[in-house]
């Protein structure tokens, strides 16, 4: 396997998507059997937003990729907590990043993707679970699923062009000419598709105008939130310099991630020990 990741480009991501359940009932490996899908009302809100269950993915390698991001939605997962990114995106890292066969180690300020690369998965994913759900719950009001962005490390980093740049987009993509192209590169597809969409979705000509007009009214509000990542030894002071940044500055509602390591060394030590790790040996420096 290689430690490389290299994205699918949005046309083939679809075509692939209405292709393969309408050949296998599957999208992704992933059978008809295992969707999980709500037609009633959300029972849950947060950020003013509804959302069909409270649970998802955590942000990870496995939240970088458009195609991971689907397949969590398809199981049930509407939550969703994307990739931390930062202005350092050009480091080479041993990977994987996580060697969890017992306990885990991480190895710090992994990210695989540049962040441009970033974007354009999450965006990607973003217009792709709007199709999916309208292909299966058509007569939905809500959207019932949130992305949730994830930045970090330094107040100067999240602060820099490129990072401003990210969160600004994510907050409004109309600004961004990929969502407007995305949005019609969809149409021509499922236009091309009228057929096989019908045949497995039996969309008539009117329910697939009705699809084709939901396509193009999806929101450009990728994401109102955002969760500080405070891994690698972020200090207090920084911490509450980037929440207040992003609270009053960036308008978003914020999760703060808290590093093990706040919590002090005795603490960290004594909880591992009574787990049983008393081999992993800490370094006070550390906290």
């Amino acid at each position: 396997m290689s430690d490389k990741m290299n994205p699918i480009p949005f046309s083939n991501l679809s075509t692939w998507i209405i292709s393969e359940f309408a050949n296998k009932k599957s999208i992704f490996g992933i059978g008809s059997e295992k969707f999980h899908f709500i037609n009633g009302n959300c029972k849950y809100k947060i950020f003013g937003e509804d959302l069909d269950t409270p649970i998802g993915p955590a942000a990870g390698p496995h939240t970088q990729l458009t195609q991971n991001i689907i397949s969590a939605y398809l199981a049930g997962g509407r939550f969703f907590e994307l990739k931390t990114v930062q202005q350092l995106d050009e480091l080479e890292i041993a990977k994987p990043c996580i060697d969890a066969t017992d306990e885990g180690y991480n190895v710090e300020w992994s990210q695989e993707l540049k962040l441009d690369q970033s974007y354009d998965e999450y965006l990607k994913a973003w217009i792709l679970l709007h199709l999916i759900k309208e292909l299966f719950t058509p007569k939905k009001n809500t959207r019932g699923f949130i992305f949730n962005m994830s930045v970090g490390y330094t107040l100067e980093g999240i602060q820099s062009e490129r990072m401003n740049r990210f969160i600004d987009e994510l907050k409004d993509a109309s600004t961004n000419e990929l969502f407007s192209n995305y949005k019609s590169t969809l149409k021509k597809i499922l236009d091309d598709n009228y057929k096989l969409l019908f045949d497995t979705f039996k969309l008539n000509p009117d329910s697939f105008n009705e699809l084709l007009t939901s396509i193009e009214n999806i929101s450009p509000n990728v994401s109102n939130s955002v969760t500080l990542s405070t891994m690698h030894g972020c200090p207090p002071h920084e911490i509450e310099a980037i929440a207040k940044y992003l609270i009053a500055e960036k308008n978003l509602h914020t999760y703060i991630k808290l590093n093990p390591t706040l919590i002090g060394y005795d603490f960290v030590k004594n909880t591992l020990h009574q787990l049983g790790y008393n081999y992993i040996n800490l370094s006070r420096s550390s906290f």
